[in-house]
């Protein structure tokens, strides 16, 4: 790339879908000719992607932008606080421009007035695959935009609009490239990947010249002839995921569902207005396991949501002990600005919501534990993530999600390689991690 070339710097905030947003920006600037800079002194502009999902999440958005403009002076905010423009422009009036999510051309739009394009930029300086910020061996696959749920304590909808699933061709088009490039592992993501088709009527796309239905059970279908790990994302319990457990069994995805109950308390869930079934929910995992015994499932939870009694605290626990989930995260309720659940009467205190999220996280690793526990003896497949300076390799199992999950510690690295599978047998477990030496 020319010397001369615009350089753009870039801060990416926020969930895996914002990091996909971000690779897209990265991947549209490369393919126009523009220089990523990793330093604000080197750059002649920046892009703040940012989350406004929660108020310390609005927060570290705002500081990130502050930083920026101190560091560098030239910034363009984009993302989800882009969705909330005055917010960012009443702490910051002196950004070049304001976008919301996933705002692909009104970005480059205000780079290309702000920091006009370079001439003649060649197309083949970006590979196939686009620029990623996720290390060269897994990658995130967003397959829609939105959702069309109005859960009580969520913006989403309003920050980025109702479902809108990508044309099933493009994904596996997506797909195709990103396992040419060397990806080892695909992560499925959007904000419900079970509603994937909803918005078209499931209707046929093309393949290869080959017809495909937009909907989750064929995509995965033939995600899972890539002969690359497929890990499915924010999925709902909805009856038709029962139909993607076979394929976990015979070994064409990984037998892993990432679903977010949010709470067990009929009266919650209501208020949060979600799905209210709890003993439906028992039964669908209790015949998913059965079809599938090595299923894995995380979950995440939010105690103290407003009118949450000691009584509907005590039903989430009775949950999680009849559930025996693998893996769990949980938050304290933050009421986000624009969410209907702060006009929800009796909020509770943020001592007791304090207090219920280290009870449940309690009692929670006692459940992991004793699930972990089980492997010991075990030989697994991982695929390696790091190997630190002292020797050690950091790896994953296909019960483990990067970043948010344990990892499979070895101690002796000789042979392994970043990036690359290998067989181990598991020696020791923890509350979350496992250990293992390599056969």
């Amino acid at each position: 790339m020319s010397r001369s070339s615009p350089k753009v710097g870039f801060v990416s905030l926020g969930c895996p879908k914002a990091l996909v947003d971000s690779e897209r920006i990265l991947t549209q600037l490369r393919a126009e000719g523009y220089a990523i800079s990793p330093s604000y002194n080197d750059a002649d502009l920046v892009v703040v992607n940012t989350c406004g999902f929660i108020d310390s999440a609005v927060a570290e958005s705002l500081d990130a932008i502050g930083e920026a403009l101190a560091e560098n002076g030239k910034v363009i905010v984009t993302g989800c606080l882009g969705a909330k423009g005055d917010v960012v422009k009443q702490a910051h009036p002196q950004v070049l421009a304001v976008t919301g999510p996933h705002a692909l051309e009104e970005v480059m739009l205000a780079v290309h007035k702000h920091l006009p394009k370079p001439h003649d930029p060649y197309i083949d300086l970006v590979p196939a695959q686009g620029i990623k910020l996720t290390p060269a061996h897994y990658a995130y696959l967003k397959i829609s935009e939105g959702c069309n749920h109005r859960c009580s304590f969520c913006i989403i909808p309003s920050l980025r609009g109702d479902l809108v699933s990508r044309p099933i061709g493009e994904v596996l088009t997506e797909a195709e490239h990103l396992v040419d490039s060397g990806v080892k592992e695909l992560l499925v993501i959007s904000q419900d990947t079970s509603a994937y088709g909803v918005d078209v009527k499931y209707r046929t796309d093309f393949w290869g010249g080959m017809p495909v239905k937009t909907r989750m059970l064929d995509l995965v279908k033939h995600l899972g002839d890539m002969g690359v790990w497929v890990r499915l994302h924010y999925v709902y319990p909805y009856p038709h995921v029962d139909e993607v457990i076979p394929l976990m069994q015979a070994g064409k995805i990984l037998p892993y569902l990432d679903i977010p109950f949010q709470h067990a308390s009929p009266k919650i869930l209501k208020a949060m207005k979600r799905p209210a079934a709890t003993e439906d929910t028992l039964a669908r995992i209790r015949a998913w396991r059965a079809a599938c015994p090595e299923l894995v499932i995380r979950s995440t939870f939010i105690v103290g949501f407003p009118g949450e009694t000691e009584e509907d605290f005590q039903m989430l626990l009775d949950f999680l002990d009849a559930a025996q989930l693998d893996r769990v995260g949980c938050f304290p309720y933050s009421p986000v600005e624009g969410a209907a659940a702060n006009a929800l009467a009796n909020p509770v205190a943020e001592d007791v919501k304090q207090e219920r999220l280290e009870r449940l996280m309690e009692v929670q690793a006692e459940i992991s534990a004793a699930r972990l526990e089980r492997r010991i003896g075990q030989e697994m497949t991982v695929l390696v993530d790091e190997i630190t300076d002292d020797g050690t390799a950091l790896a994953r199992s296909y019960a483990d999600a990067p970043e948010i999950d344990g990892v499979v510690i070895i101690e002796n690295s000789e042979g392994l390689v970043v990036g690359e599978f290998a067989r181990v047998r598991i020696t020791d477990a923890g509350d979350h991690d496992l250990w293992a030496e390599r056969i």
